[in-house]
């Protein structure tokens, strides 16, 4: 027979301190702060979890949904030539927009940061005012400005520069560049935003050190300004990637694919095919054609951050 005899005042007077006490070093530890800081994004990231992996399922049935296909439907893709046109224009709008708003945001946090402490306020928040303004709302008032019959910039072309109309959003060519516009004004002061906090922690006595070494301006900005924005530069290069191949937004409500799909991107083509036409499984492949090529990308990026940050 087993008997349990009851803890002395001593023996509990020694457990609960111990107890108490590594409960609280578990709670002072930096990964314990850093893990319950993280839970409300893993929470965040457990509720896309969802819809992505049903967007994978649904991707691999056929039009009604009752027969298993596996890969077939991304194998259809593949074959047709329509995705290969929609996959470049995205590429060729994601891309293009970047490589115009990446100088641009970089040449706009230098000139906020040199302006002075009082005059970066207001700027500041003007060059933001793009970027928080709703974007379906913002994006109607450029298909206004760019209407071909009453479009203000056609008005000045006729009336203040003796030039021909253009027709903004009619014409191929001159819809593409109407749709890396739109993007280019929509997402430069996100880049203005994140160089300019970066530039602001960059310490000052590097510069001063380069300028006691005798360093140029080129000098100190290839040397001292660039090594400490990369990373910066790096990361919002990815997400602005990410967001242009998935942008439906400026597309939808600008052009809404058009002259002849020649601005349809993958976002509005499986907008198109699995929600207007029906051919939802289909339309969930067209969705997740990127993920592959993004995800290669995405791993790419961060292991070079990675590896910058281990050779510091």
């Amino acid at each position: 027979m087993l008997c349990f005899q009851p803890m002395t005042e001593g023996e509990r007077h020694k457990a609960g301190p111990a107890d108490g006490g590594s409960l609280r070093k578990l709670l002072r530890r930096r990964s314990t702060i850093a893990f319950l800081l993280t839970l409300p994004l893993i929470a965040v990231l457990a509720l896309i979890a969802y819809p992505v992996g049903y967007a994978v399922h649904l991707s691999m049935f056929n039009r009604r949904m009752t027969e298993f296909i596996g890969l077939g439907n991304f194998v259809y893709l593949l074959g047709r030539s329509r995705i290969w046109m929609i996959l470049f224009q995205t590429s060729l709008f994601a891309i293009g927009a970047v490589m115009i708003k990446v100088p641009l945001g970089f040449v706009l946090a230098h000139l906020v940061n040199n302006l002075p402490a009082k005059g970066q306020r207001k700027w500041r928040g003007m060059l933001l005012v793009p970027w928080v303004i709703p974007p379906a709302l913002s994006v109607v008032a450029w298909r206004e400005l760019l209407d071909p019959s009453y479009s203000a910039f056609n008005w000045i072309l006729v009336h203040g520069l003796g030039l021909e109309p253009v027709f903004w959003l009619g014409d191929p060519g001159w819809a593409r560049f109407s749709v890396i516009l739109v993007s280019v004004w929509f997402g430069a002061p996100f880049f203005m935003i994140m160089f300019l906090a970066s530039l602001k922690s960059v310490p000052e006595e590097l510069y001063e050190a380069a300028s006691i070494d005798g360093a140029t301006g080129w000098q100190r900005f290839r040397y001292v300004t660039l090594p400490m924005m990369r990373n910066v530069i790096a990361i919002s290069t990815m997400f602005a990637l990410i967001g242009g191949f998935t942008g439906f937004t400026v597309v939808s409500v600008l052009t809404n694919g058009g002259p002849l799909g020649a601005t349809t991107v993958l976002a509005t083509a499986s907008f198109m095919v699995g929600i207007m036409g029906g051919y939802l499984p289909l339309g969930a492949a067209i969705s997740l054609f990127m993920l592959p090529f993004l995800a290669v990308a995405a791993t790419v990026i961060l292991r070079g951050i990675a590896k910058r940050g281990s050779d510091v």
